[in-house]
């Protein structure tokens, strides 16, 4: 006899069951099949096996206006026009039109691979699940890893740019003094404090549901759109510098690494379509992500074409590279007179303020993926019965985020946090999404038996992508690993430019040890994550 369970039932029962069950699922169509099914020693049916956990749910509430809101706010085209495209003027001149494009091609090559992947698979995990099975589970755990890392890196830069706009406004107000203390918005200390008010606000919002978030969003972009649209066509139309063919051609750029430097701020701008991806869980249907993702796209390149082409006819090189972080501010004053030359700086702060929110809500949601499949803590899977949202997850990420703003205050000037984060952000958000297409590309290589514009869409587009981007991420990196011989917590030091992504990647591989290791986490031993609840299920059980 086998060793018997505390309810009776010994091992040699319960394998006489599985047997018997097994010979009544395989019986021929009417072949009768008797089961002898044994009772325990008090005369009791044995009982049966539990049932498999249901996965924790989140709400379905969400369609394609609020995918594209979602999507278009992590982008954020006002920050990017406002902010981005004065640090990339500083290293390409006068060529923002054509980096912007070129920009564009390998991010929609990887938007193809994205919504190829969701068409199969949707899942709020994103690249963590579709890179774990189809190439390697330490790649996919690496993928989620480093997303997460660059968005709270994002979000805490972010937490700064908004507290900095915000100071600026209220300087545009008349305020400059506060309680005997001078207002400065290049000031890291002052923009971070503000920022965190901020931080803490839309966390809250982000907590009360998704779809009070993207409500939210919705009306800032109306905003932030009429505005740049508005703005940028006047400065089209009448400013005072006349266009020029040399914008568009890419090989009058100084050197190949400006270029590349260049080409990667550009992926940055575009980084943050594929938010959509991580809330497929909560939109009613998962094919609707893949067009909100596509529609953010192409709106952001109009966007960045129209803000690149604005700028160059207003502002000369000197006036770009100078005001930096203020480009946008100063682009406004050049055009109108206030109160009409403020409207542009309440776009930028709108624009912040909108990221800050949606740099929460896929990043909790790509956590709770994670979470689900016992690669991070079950912190991240609790729902709240109310909202139907992570709101514990949403709350830690929020915390985290402030936590690394504050520790950016070794950086005391804004502008220098801006472009330690965004160089990055963007070699590590090249990596990752360059996986991705490689997992699309493995995924359906059957296409390659199929007709050749098949082919070309489900593997070739996506592998030469992927190259490009890695190629783009690894010149770089070595480029600054052999620009200097020491190290300075300084953006223009290239070892503190290689440190960053250097620490996400490696923080990545030790959580990935620890959840295969001490977590045990299954995912690492299958490749495939757990599967979202069914449709229907709305909150976490």
């Amino acid at each position: 006899m086998g060793a018997p369970y505390d309810n009776g039932v010994d091992v040699e029962t319960l394998r006489r069951v599985r047997c018997a069950a097994i010979r009544a699922r395989t019986a021929a169509p009417g072949e009768g099949v008797t089961v002898t099914v044994p009772r325990t020693p008090n005369g009791s049916d044995p009982p049966a096996p539990p049932a498999p956990p249901v996965p924790p749910a989140l709400r379905k509430s969400l369609g394609v206006v609020d995918g594209v809101a979602i999507a278009a706010s992590s982008t954020a085209a006002t920050t990017s026009i406002g902010i981005g495209l004065g640090v990339t003027a500083g290293i390409v001149g006068l060529h923002l039109p054509i980096i912007m494009l070129l920009g564009f091609l390998p991010i929609l090559g990887i938007a193809c691979a994205y919504s190829r992947l969701n068409r199969v698979e949707p899942n709020m995990g994103s690249g963590y699940v579709w890179v774990g099975r189809s190439l390697s589970p330490w790649l996919g755990f690496l993928v989620g890893w480093i997303a997460i890392a660059a968005t709270v890196v994002f979000l805490s830069y972010t937490t700064t740019v908004t507290g900095s706009a915000t100071l600026q406004l209220v300087g545009e107000a008349g305020l400059h003094e506060l309680a005997g203390l001078r207002l400065d918005p290049d000031s890291t200390a002052q923009a971070t404090a503000l920022g965190i008010l901020v931080l803490v606000a839309v966390t809250f919002t982000a907590v009360v549901g998704t779809r009070s978030a993207a409500n939210l969003q919705k009306y800032l972009l109306v905003f932030e759109y009429v505005v740049l649209l508005g703005f940028c066509g006047y400065g089209i139309l009448f400013g005072p510098h006349p266009f020029s063919l040399d914008w568009l051609n890419p090989f009058t750029i100084p050197s190949g690494h400006q270029l590349a430097q260049g080409l990667l701020l550009s992926v940055f701008c575009y980084w943050g379509f594929d938010s959509t991806f991580s809330v497929n869980e909560e939109v009613r249907d998962p094919q609707d992500a893949s067009r909100a993702g596509f529609i953010t796209l192409f709106t952001m390149l109009g966007l960045f074409l129209l803000g690149s082409f604005a700028f160059q006819r207003v502002l000369s090189l000197d006036e770009l590279t100078a005001n930096g972080a203020q480009g946008l501010t100063y682009f406004g004053d050049r055009l109108a007179d206030q109160p009409l030359a403020a409207l542009p700086l309440i776009a930028l702060t709108f624009s912040a303020v909108a990221s800050l929110q949606s740099g929460v809500i896929p990043t909790v949601r790509g956590m709770f993926a994670m979470g689900r499949d016992r690669t991070l803590g079950p912190l991240w899977t609790k729902v709240s019965p109310r909202y139907g949202t992570p709101a514990a997850g949403t709350v830690a990420i929020g915390c985290v985020a402030a936590s690394v703003a504050v520790l950016s205050l070794v950086i005391p000037k804004v502008g220098d946090v801006i472009l330690a984060s965004v160089n990055a952000i963007g070699v590590v958000v090249s990596l990752y999404y360059a996986l991705t297409a490689l997992a699309a590309a493995t995924r359906f290589r059957g296409a390659l038996r199929e007709s050749w514009s098949e082919a070309l869409r489900a593997v070739v587009v996506p592998v030469l992508s992927a190259l490009f981007l890695l190629g783009l991420g690894g010149y770089l990196c070595w480029s600054f690993y052999t620009s200097v011989d020491h190290f300075e917590i300084s953006p223009d030091n290239g070892w503190f430019m290689l440190l960053c992504p250097a620490v996400m990647v490696l923080t990545g591989l030790v959580a990935a040890a620890w959840a295969k290791w001490v977590r045990k986490s299954p995912y690492f031993v299958t490749g495939r994550s757990i599967a979202p609840a069914e449709p229907g299920i709305t909150e976490a059980a």
